[in-house]
């Protein structure tokens, strides 16, 4: 089996989003979600996936609403 680039991406962003939900600190969580959030929406990027750029850019916003906005 080998990994090419665009799926390395994905299993990290699934990574870094159930990596997520292993903190209590929800700000933690919130940061943590975000990168696999980003790395997300850069593989729905590579793979021309608009159904999973959009979630991950709104979950993206209502994490940074909520890490920025409303401390």
């Amino acid at each position: 089996m080998e990994l090419n680039p665009t799926e390395l991406v994905g299993y990290l962003a699934s990574f870094f989003v159930l990596l997520s939900f292993f903190n209590k600190d929800m700000r933690k969580l919130r940061i943590v979600n975000s990168v696999g959030c980003a790395l997300f929406v850069t593989y729905g990027v590579l793979l021309v996936s608009i159904p999973i750029v959009i979630t991950n850019v709104a979950i993206l916003l209502v994490n940074g609403y909520y890490l920025f906005v409303k401390k």
